[in-house]
């Protein structure tokens, strides 16, 4: 087990630490950059190269991976441990893996696109969406317990959309969206580790796997962008990791045989804090009478740095209530129904104590 965690975790690190040097440098020169504006709040020009960084440190390690696995196969190369009883499995489900990176790919270059050129909100909720309704039918949805194609498949492409969206509203703060997101795939999983298949009864080893490769990469990645930040994942950046946390929540399992079925909450816990803040700032804009496309400082970043928090302690203070919610998913397959009950409670209390906060803070003259 601590193969499997190091081995995801270490070289999605190191190759997003060393690439995120490259494209501080490079970026700029292809005009990825974001100066300060009305509803910015860093000082300088800042690149936002950092979502291709963030993709390196994904793709690369995982294309090793792959290429060993090949050359195993071929040739009697001795495999370690913690890899060798599952080779076979890694290569029949290698298919869906490069389905997986390759509209994280596309989303990648459209944020860069945005990042580059400003692109029209309808185009890139457009190509969002048609990148989500391409993986609902290749398979990635949600079940539910519902025999309802129609219906799970539009609740499938509404996760994926709500979830890159929610990400990139995210990214708002220095460290923030990052290190939200890496918490997120830590706690799925540890999730995926605790929660054994219906139908074998073993760790979900492989959707754990890549979610510590996506926490690797992340973390490579705040290097840079802890604050002060000398980098900007950029949209290229909310789009990858909300999307790949978004079609990783739809392909595990939470739920089904022994498991109990409100276990398939747990995600909901996880990414509770991102999604409220998203909805939350939705509400905000469309009650003001403004698009919520538009940008603004309306996010709970921002409130909580109006009650008289620097943004440091903003953002420590999101990633606990990000951390508080999420531990609760760690125990929904081990409770009864009245345990259920208390987890979400929590959570309610949780995200209620944030709009406390909220409310305070827009109060403020």
């Amino acid at each position: 087990m601590y193969g499997l965690i190091l081995g995801s975790l270490i070289p999605s690190f190191l190759v997003c630490l060393l690439a995120a040097f490259v494209v501080r440098r490079l970026g700029p020169r292809f005009g990825l950059v974001d100066r300060p504006g009305y509803r910015k709040i860093h000082e300088a020009p800042m690149p936002t190269s950092g979502g291709l960084a963030i993709w390196l440190g994904l793709v690369l390690p995982l294309l090793a991976g792959q290429i060993f696995l090949w050359a195993a196969v071929a040739w009697p190369i001795p495999l370690p441990d913690f890899v060798a009883p599952y080779a076979s499995g890694l290569l029949y489900r290698s298919g869906k893996l490069w389905q997986l990176l390759a509209g994280g790919t596309v989303l990648m270059l459209l944020g860069l696109a945005d990042d580059r050129r400003g692109l029209d909100w309808r185009f890139r909720l457009g190509v969002q969406t048609a990148v989500a309704v391409v993986m609902v039918l290749l398979g990635w949805r949600l079940s539910l317990f519902l025999d309802a194609p129609w219906l799970t498949g539009a609740i499938s492409v509404l996760w994926i959309v709500g979830l890159v969206n929610s990400f990139n509203m995210l990214d708002n703060m220095d460290g923030l969206s990052a290190g939200v997101a890496a918490i997120a795939a830590a706690m799925l999983a540890v999730v995926m580790l605790l929660t054994p298949r219906p139908d074998n009864h073993q760790p979900q080893l492989f959707i754990a796997g890549f979610l510590l490769v996506i926490v690797g990469s992340l973390l490579g990645f705040l290097w840079h962008n802890r604050p002060p930040a000398r980098l900007f994942m950029g949209d290229a950046g909310s789009y990858l990791i909300g999307y790949l946390l978004a079609t990783t929540s739809l392909t595990a399992t939470f739920a089904g045989g022994d498991l109990p079925r409100y276990a398939i909450l747990a995600p909901l816990c996880v990414l509770a804090v991102p999604l409220y803040d998203t909805a939350s700032v939705v509400w905000i804009r469309l009650r003001s009478g403004r698009s919520p496309f538009v940008g603004d400082k309306s996010h709970f970043s921002h409130r909580l740095v109006d009650l008289g928090m620097s943004k440091t302690q903003a953002v420590w203070t999101i990633y606990l209530a990000t951390a508080t919610c999420g531990l609760g998913a760690l125990l929904l397959h081990e409770v009864d129904l009245g345990g259920a009950v208390v987890v979400l409670l929590m959570v309610v209390c949780t995200l209620s104590l944030v709009a406390i906060l909220e409310i305070a803070a827009r109060r403020r003259p």
